[in-house]
């Protein structure tokens, strides 16, 4: 086992200080046991802990590391930027450079509007739409996460499309009783709901491929039904491409899937490791933003100088014209993913454990499965015991992965093949340890 005695003396001083001593719960290997490990530094695709242990990465900062850790170009970007100041609260040219940046991917994005978090993002989206079609109620997807905002953090009810109630202490019945919340990825509810209330919605909003419940991917014509539904309605469609933007490809779920929403909330990766995200969409839409309009949103660090350079530098990575025809930034981490995912797969088999493994370009996630005959988005199924067990193994093996079967894991550029042949020999071991604990 690794001598993780540092990182446990610092979660207990921790705990004295932060609630749970963490910033952010999923840190805390809750859903894993044992104490999380306190990180010294990061390059490439490895992460380093206060003990001196390497890790090969698979978290990447939850998404946003999709170059690696320090990349070069970003890091000499950043020191130069930094000697100019860290914020004016004030514009620069580097919003609009970013703003340029993403347009040229996301078609759909025609004005974009730089906030600092994605719960900011898909709050700030969903106050434009009640804004701008006039009506109050919103539908959100069971499993699906749109940060902590009080309207999105509800559950569903008794019935098969229920209004939400509140899922956190602090979130008041009355805030969360506009919001509908209905099973992801099933038509007949979304279809009944519409039906019902369609034209006092104001927006769907969804996340085109699932990551906060594990990775789930949309079933075949599901979102072309939610912009049909949408459209028939005038409801606007937003997609949460927090995640899967630039993910799932590079232009998103939006360009794997070939559907154009209406708003769309991007984060993680167009801040290239800093604290950044941004709503956007149709102009029309985007217009009615204060100052251009009424719908009021502000923020002191919002396009902060050094958050908007790590950004248009990690974008100028990965849309870079390809040399000599090899594929492109993003067909590369799919393959990449694809190769690992078939690694373990075929291991799985090996030993007899049952896992449901998906991808989303250069997204990935496994669940461990209590029988043969598995609803991939039926969480009562997935095997608790065998993932920590498993996830165990591969920390102790120098494999860095989330602490719940129920997150989401990235590739990024730094990783190479050598990596994930270690990562499957490691995973082969954290197999062999399952199995053994199921005879």
């Amino acid at each position: 086992m690794r001598n993780t005695a540092q990182s446990k003396a610092a979660f207990d001083e921790a705990k004295q200080y932060m609630p749970g001593g963490v910033n952010s719960p999923v840190r805390s290997f809750a859903n894993v046991g044992g104490n999380p490990l306190f990180i010294a530094r990061a390059e490439g695709d490895k992460i380093y802990d206060i003990d001196g242990n390497e890790y090969i990465d698979y978290v990447g900062s939850w998404g946003p590391m999709i170059v690696g850790h320090a990349h070069p170009q970003v890091v000499r970007a950043l020191r130069e930027a930094a000697a100019r100041g860290t914020s004016y609260g004030a514009p620069t040219l580097l919003e609009t450079e970013l703003a340029k940046l993403v347009q040229t991917v996301y078609p759909s994005i025609e004005v974009i509007r730089m906030v600092n978090s994605g719960t900011e993002a898909t709050m700030s989206a969903l106050r434009l739409a009640r804004g701008y079609t006039g009506r109050n109620k919103i539908v959100k997807f069971v499993g699906c996460y749109h940060g902590h905002s009080d309207s999105l953090l509800v559950s569903a009810g008794s019935g098969m499309a229920t209004f939400g109630v509140p899922s956190s202490p602090g979130v008041t019945p009355g805030t969360a009783v506009d919001t509908i919340a209905v099973p992801y990825n099933d038509e007949e509810a979304i279809r009944s709901v519409m039906e019902r209330e369609g034209d006092a919605i104001a927006a769907v909003i969804v996340e085109p491929v699932a990551g906060n419940m594990g990775l789930v991917l949309p079933r075949q014509g599901y979102l072309s039904l939610l912009r049909e539904l949408t459209e028939r309605h005038g409801t606007l469609l937003i997609f949460d491409e927090v995640m899967c933007g630039f993910r799932a490809s590079l232009g998103g779920a939006q360009a794997a899937y070939g559907i154009r929403p209406d708003l769309t909330c991007l984060g993680k990766i167009i801040g290239g490791g800093l604290p950044v995200a941004a709503y956007g969409g149709r102009h029309e839409i985007m217009e009615r933003v204060s100052p251009a309009g009424p719908v009021y949103q502000a923020g002191t660090l919002s396009g902060n100088p050094l958050a908007m350079t790590a950004g248009i530098e990690t974008l100028r990575i990965i849309t870079a014209e390809p040399e000599d025809g090899a594929p492109d930034y993003s067909r590369v981490l799919t393959l990449k993913t694809k190769n690992l995912l078939l690694g373990w797969q075929r291991i799985a088999k090996e030993y007899g454990v049952p896992i449901c493994a998906h991808q989303a370009g250069s997204m990935f996630g496994i669940f461990f499965i209590n029988r043969e005959v598995y609803n991939y988005d039926d969480a009562v199924a997935a095997d608790q015991d065998a993932f920590r067990i498993w996830f165990e193994t591969m920390l102790d093996e120098g494999i860095y992965l989330a602490p719940s079967q129920f997150e989401t894991v990235f590739m990024s550029g730094a990783h190479t093949d050598a990596d994930i042949d270690r990562t499957i020999a490691a995973a082969e071991k954290g197999f062999a340890a399952v199995k053994a604990a199921r005879t």
